[in-house]
């Protein structure tokens, strides 16, 4: 079996590393690569996995919409956020599923922290769609830097949440940081941290955002981009092998250091 992670850039994904490490550790015997796949050459990814060349794959930016609209068959999760990160191919046919929606489920669990809880998403795209999608029972608030691509995110998603200025916080809400700021040492707004009973930063580079490395040295709770990608990860592999993910194996992959 053959697999990948589709995207553009895509070097820097740590999905083969973990991926292979699943499949070393279950003696599954099996590949996954990384492509890097121009935003107009979606089509050659669907014919591969049309022909059977390759039997699922990952998919990053900027294809998560064209893997929606590419899929025959949509998983609810997939419905909900009108984006696919993932496609399994099952006898021909291609099934597109959002496993952000689980790590972000994972990433939450890590944290600690009561599920009823209030949530303050900052974004609007795919990922902040995900964070909606992950549905923990508390209420919800977004924030964008732009209020139209809020309110078309809560439309799009049929989500019913409160929208509140960027840079404004909601006392005792897990913040959830679904924007790429903190992937190059971007700061994010002192607002929502300060007021903030915990944080999940799905943006993850090089090493620690400066949000992680504030909630970690002040013993607050918090989980990270790679807590988010791991609990994606393992879903996926699920769906591809129909094995139980290996999760100690996968998160260890993912936080060995680079270099």
């Amino acid at each position: 079996m053959r697999f990948a992670v589709v995207g553009d850039p895509v070097e820097h994904s740590l999905s083969p590393r973990i991926h292979t490490a699943a499949y070393e550790a279950l003696g599954i015997g099996a590949s996954y690569e990384s492509m890097r796949v121009a935003f107009d050459g979606f089509a050659q990814v669907v014919a591969r996995l049309r022909s059977g060349d390759l039997a699922g794959v990952n998919v990053t930016m900027p294809h998560k919409a064209n893997a929606f609209e590419a899929v025959d068959v949509l998983a609810p999760t997939a419905s909900k956020t009108r984006a696919v990160n993932t496609i399994a191919v099952t006898d021909g046919t291609l099934n597109g599923y959002n496993t952000d929606i689980a790590g972000v489920v994972a990433a939450w669990k890590r944290t600690g922290l009561d599920p009823g809880i209030p949530s303050l998403i900052l974004g609007a795209g795919s990922a902040a769609a995900a964070a909606l999608g992950a549905g923990r029972g508390g209420d919800i608030f977004v924030s964008a830097r732009n209020p139209a691509t809020a309110r078309d995110l809560l439309d799009r998603t049929e989500t019913v949440a409160e929208i509140v200025p960027w840079g404004q916080g909601v006392p005792g809400a897990l913040v959830i940081n679904a924007t790429p700021l903190g992937m190059n040492g971007e700061v994010l707004p002192d607002g929502p941290l300060g007021v903030a009973s915990g944080l999940i930063d799905m943006a993850y580079g090089g090493g620690e955002t400066p949000a992680v490395a504030g909630f970690r040295t002040q013993g607050r709770p918090y989980a990270d981009g790679l807590d988010m990608l791991v609990g994606q990860a393992c879903e996926a592999f699920e769906l591809f092998t129909g094995h139980q993910a290996p999760v100690d194996v996968m998160m260890a992959a993912a936080r060995v250091p680079n270099g």
